[in-house]
This record gives structure tokens, C-alpha cells and sequence, in this order.
């Protein structure tokens, strides 16, 4: 891979890390279909006769595809939509890897394997905390009214992001700058709230 297939590989892998905290199943369903035909601009994708190769097999993409619309509707019953978070969460990380793993597929390994461990695994991780936090104020202060209104958000979320991901990865990427800084500046403000009722 070339250095600018490379840099668009990890802003693609990154992004679709992030897509994949708010929904496990999408990102690598439409990353199987886009890999399947070789549909990236930017770099070859073809995965036949690597490690990957099962990724963009028929059988993977239809489980794949199943797997997407079961998630996606589990998310509007209330209280099963936080049972789902409980599997999601380590789930979201593995997909994060994977598919960062996929997409810097012929890059050296230990570089490919570290930039999918720390930064692929971590931003689905960051994601996924923010919707599991998300939906608990939701379930509290909502009694669970409010989750599919969330879970619209979600699905939303995932779905662009993931397009805009494979079609534009530097602004993608961009995207999920934002969306990082908007969560931590959400923490940020909701620690100083505990800190002051804490004091009170």
C-alpha cells in the first residue's frame, strides 16, 4: 500500500470503528459488500487469498445482513435495547479491530495490528460508552419512553457515518473529531454536575 492508501485506510478503519459503537452489525455488513466487489476508490480491497478472505464470502455477508436488521430492531423494545448494550459493548470493540485489521489488510502486521488494537478497538470503545451512558439517563429519566427516540439517533448516526466513511474518509474523520469532542466536553459537564451535587 502506498502512503496515501495507508493514511486513507486508517481514517476509513477509524471511522468505521466509530460507526461501530453505535451499531455493531451495519459497519461491517456494508464494509463485506464494499470489499466483495472492490468498490473503494482509493486502494485496492480486494481481500481474496488473505486472512480476510471469509469476510466478503456470501454466507458471511447474509449473517451479516441479518445480524444488522435483528440489531436494529432490538433497539426500539425497550429494556431489551440495554441487554443488547451488555453484548454490544465487547462486540463493538471486536468489529472495531477487525475492520481496521481489514482495511490496512497488506500493510506491515504490527503496524496494521497496533493501529487496530489501539485505535480501531479504542474509538469503537469511546462510541459504545457514550451510547450505553446515553440510554441509561434515558431509561431513567424517560422510564424507557424515550429509548427508540435514541435509537433512531443511533441508527442514523451509524448508517452515515459508516457511508460517509467508505466514500470520504477524510471527512469522516473529521466527523469523528466532533463527534469525540462533543462527547468528552458531555462528561466533562455532567462530572462538574455530580461534583456540585456531591458538595450539596
Amino acid at each position: 500500500m502506498e502512503g496515501f492508501a495507508v493514511l486513507m485506510a486508517i481514517l476509513m478503519g477509524i471511522s468505521l470503528s466509530a460507526a461501530s459503537g453505535f451499531r455493531v452489525f451495519l459497519p461491517p455488513f456494508l464494509l463485506s459488500i464494499v470489499a466483495r466487489f472492490d468498490l473503494v476508490w482509493f486502494m485496492d480491497l480486494n481481500l481474496t487469498g488473505t486472512q480476510f478472505e471469509f469476510f466478503t464470502s456470501t454466507l458471511a455477508i447474509i449473517i451479516l445482513g441479518i445480524a444488522t436488521i435483528a440489531e436494529f430492531a432490538g433497539y426500539y423494545v425497550t429494556w431489551i435495547d440495554s441487554a443488547l448494550d451488555t453484548i454490544a459493548t465487547p462486540a463493538s470493540i471486536l468489529a472495531g479491530i477487525a475492520m481496521t485489521a481489514i482495511v490496512l489488510e497488506g500493510t506491515d502486521p504490527i503496524i496494521q495490528w497496533a493501529i487496530a488494537v489501539i485505535a480501531g478497538g479504542g474509538m469503537s470503545a469511546t462510541i459504545q460508552s457514550a451510547t450505553v451512558a446515553t440510554r441509561g439517563l434515558s431509561s431513567t429519566f424517560t422510564f424507557g419512553l424515550g429509548n427508540p427516540a435514541v435509537a433512531t439517533g443511533e441508527n442514523v448516526a451509524s448508517i452515515a457515518l459508516t457511508l460517509i466513511a467508505i466514500l470520504i474518509p477524510f471527512l469522516s474523520a473529521f466527523v469523528v473529531i466532533l463527534l469525540v469532542a462533543l462527547l468528552a466536553r458531555i462528561n466533562r459537564k455532567k462530572g462538574k454536575t455530580n461534583q456540585k451535587k456531591e458538595a450539596d
